[in-house]
């Protein structure tokens, strides 16, 4: 890094940089919760499911994202592995309305966070439990149950209630993520 990009990021005026997972299931509303952070001028007006993976970009109050949207279909699951080495944090998408399938977005969660790439990895994790305008939805003390989120002790972890669709709990959640994701990079900072 040159002096103009070192003094600039002193100075806030550039960002530090992030990699961040965005998975879960099909149809969790992860492409509406990114959709919802870019500027107006570079949303989509209609989200269609991910086929494979976006990357998509925001800024957060001191932090740019670079957001790996990876697809929640069954078929490309196995992709999320690909990307987990360079990852700085993960937002985790719960539909809070699909009672159905929590067992498998938990069971997709287990073998993410026991994957040899995360295991040993203190990266946090923030969870959406989307959808909680929908008449069935649980609360995100229940989806947090459901998840088995209460023995997850090796990573930082923040569960927020949230609609994709007005952006209710999404701010709340980002700004923890970046709160944490700061810590990590002033870490690795004093480490080099």
């Amino acid at each position: 890094m040159g002096l103009f990009d070192s003094l600039a990021q002193w100075l806030g005026v550039k960002k530090k940089e992030v990699n961040v997972l965005v998975v879960g299931l099909d149809n969790s509303g992860k492409s509406t919760i990114i959709n919802h952070f870019k500027p107006p001028e570079l949303k989509n007006h209609e989200i269609v499911p991910t086929v494979g993976f976006n990357v998509e970009k925001f800024k957060s109050k001191a932090l740019a994202f670079t957001a790996l949207d990876m697809s929640g279909q069954g078929r490309y699951r196995n992709l999320w592995e690909q990307y987990y080495k360079e990852c700085d944090g993960i937002i985790f998408v719960i539909d809070s309305s699909d009672k159905l399938r929590f067992v498998v977005a938990k069971d997709e969660l287990d073998l993410l966070l026991q994957h040899p790439e995360l295991k040993d990895k203190r990266i946090p994790v923030l969870f959406f439990a989307n959808k909680m305008d929908a008449r069935d939805s649980v609360s995100s003390v229940k989806c947090s149950y459901l998840m088995g989120l209460e023995t997850l002790r090796d990573k930082p972890w923040h569960i927020c209630a949230s609609n994709a669709l007005t952006g209710d709990g999404l701010h709340e959640g980002v700004d923890w993520l970046t709160d944490q994701l700061k810590d990590v990079l002033e870490k690795k900072s004093r480490k080099k």
